[in-house]
């Protein structure tokens, strides 16, 4: 009879019983504190929600939106520093005329000949335009519209047309808080909203309804309500260029303005009647790639952020190159200094074709005022005038508006290469009516290399007309 022995049971060394123990032990509080930490995040995210307090529907003050929103609060504040700086913006303010006394000549009979500074960020509002040059008595109230977390509430008050009617003094003790919270966002529901009445209008004359926006849309739209070219209709009135039928275009503000017989100022020393584009960025931007890929004002100026569980958006309000990888670096792959080279190698070719606009400008108004006081008649300057006042929009169009053409710098480029040629025509135009004068010396321009030459040759046109040109 075989029989079959039971094999013995394996031996194991005594140490692997407590070492797969505590491996076991190891990854159970391993993966408990990694429970934990995902519902701490999870809570974290959540409790805001928890916490929050009514705000009033107008309610003006920053701080008490802070209370509740203390992450994005703290962002913005740093909108205060003056301490950053790119190569063509950020930083203290930079003095326009100082650093280009041509403007000095290209806005003669206009307060921006005054003074001409770079904005500060949005914390300041209210502090600079309070205390610019550029406000007289006869400044209507119109002027607060994009300066202050106050304008809607005076405006609900007051109504619309009346608040721009008012004057600028007089709302001057109203209006404390600046730009912020309330300028775009609803205290309920924290959705973005448009608060300024001039954007609606402009969406329902172009036959669009401006609550069809997407909300990738309404992160470039709340900015379109102050960053856009506008101008005051009947003298007071907020309005922007935008018609039926028309796009957002130089050419078809050109065409509005020109339609409506519309003028800012006559020009000190060619007495065109002048156009002064504001900042039309919205605008700008719309020409370029970035809203052709529907990447919006705020993914570049105000980029997310994350802090533990929480991801917000940062409103400190700058330049992307300030901070490149959270705004460029998301989409494009390469090294923030590859980043920054690119940006501002497509700038300084902008500026580089803007100066050459203002240099052709700048002689061009001279060479109308030489050619009426050689004898030219009214009647034979309007055409030129009339395209100076053209030329000079398009070069305005870019100048004024912010990012240095960056935010579409094919259209920049080609708005002021149009700009110089027409400058150009008219310059020709003048050399031919003075020829038939029997006058074929160039004129004499003015030293304007300096803002205090420039500044003296302004007086001197101001209070006597009779500078010598010819």
């Amino acid at each position: 009879m075989n029989t079959t022995e039971t094999p013995a049971a394996p031996q194991f060394p005594k140490w692997v019983g407590p070492v797969i123990f505590g491996l076991t032990a190891g990854i159970i509080v391993v993966l408990a504190l990694l429970a934990i930490s995902i519902m701490e995040r999870r809570w974290e995210a959540q409790r805001p929600a928890l916490v929050l307090k009514p705000i009033a529907q107008w309610e003006p003050n920053n701080a008490v939106w802070g209370q509740n929103y203390p992450r994005e609060y703290e962002s913005y504040l740093r909108t205060r520093e003056t301490g950053t700086r790119s190569k063509f913006g950020g930083g203290p303010p930079r003095n326009y005329l100082n650093a280009d006394p041509l403007q000095v000549i290209l806005f003669a009979g206009y307060p921006f000949s005054k003074e001409y500074n770079q904005a500060r960020g949005h914390y300041y509002s209210v502090t600079d335009v309070s205390s610019t040059k550029r406000v007289n008595a006869k400044t209507p109230g119109t002027c607060w519209t994009c300066k202050s977390t106050d304008v809607p509430k005076k405006m609900a008050e007051l109504g619309v047309d009346n608040f721009y009617k008012q004057h600028f003094a007089d709302l001057k003790s109203a209006i404390t808080h600046p730009i912020g919270c309330q300028d775009c966002h609803d205290p309920a529901t924290m959705n973005l909203r448009i608060t300024r009445p001039a954007l609606r209008e402009a969406f329902a004359a172009q036959g669009r309804k401006i609550g069809d926006a997407t909300h990738q849309e309404m992160r470039s739209l709340v900015c379109a309500q102050c960053h856009v070219e506008y101008y005051f209709r009947d003298k007071y009135y907020l309005a922007f260029p935008w018609d039926q039928g028309k796009g957002l275009t130089v050419e078809d503000f050109i065409a509005y303005y020109d339609e409506r017989d519309f003028t800012d100022y006559v020009h000190a020393v060619s007495k065109a009647p002048m156009l002064k584009a504001q900042h039309p960025d919205f605008e700008l931007y719309s020409q370029g790639v970035h809203a052709y890929r529907g990447v919006s004002c705020a993914d570049c100026h105000m980029p997310y952020r994350s802090e533990g569980g929480v991801k917000f958006t940062d409103h400190h309000v700058q330049s992307p190159l300030l901070n490149i990888a959270n705004s460029c670096a998301v989409c494009h792959r390469w090294s923030e200094d590859e980043i920054r080279h690119r940006v501002e190698t497509i700038q300084t070719k902008v500026l580089a074709t803007k100066a050459e606009a203002e240099r052709a400008l700048v002689q061009a108004h001279f060479d109308i005022a030489a050619a009426a006081q050689a004898g030219v008649a009214d009647a034979d300057l309007a055409a030129a005038r009339k395209l100076i006042r053209h030329a000079q929009f398009r070069w305005d169009f870019i100048s004024a508006a912010n990012g240095a053409g960056f935010h579409a710098p094919q259209e920049a480029t080609r708005i002021l290469a149009d700009a110089i040629n027409e400058a150009q025509q008219v310059r020709l135009d003048i050399a031919r009516r003075l020829a038939a004068k029997g006058i074929s010396a160039t004129p004499k321009y003015p030293d304007v290399s300096t803002r205090e030459k420039a500044d003296a040759v302004m007086k001197a046109f101001e209070a006597s007309q009779k500078v010598e040109l010819l």
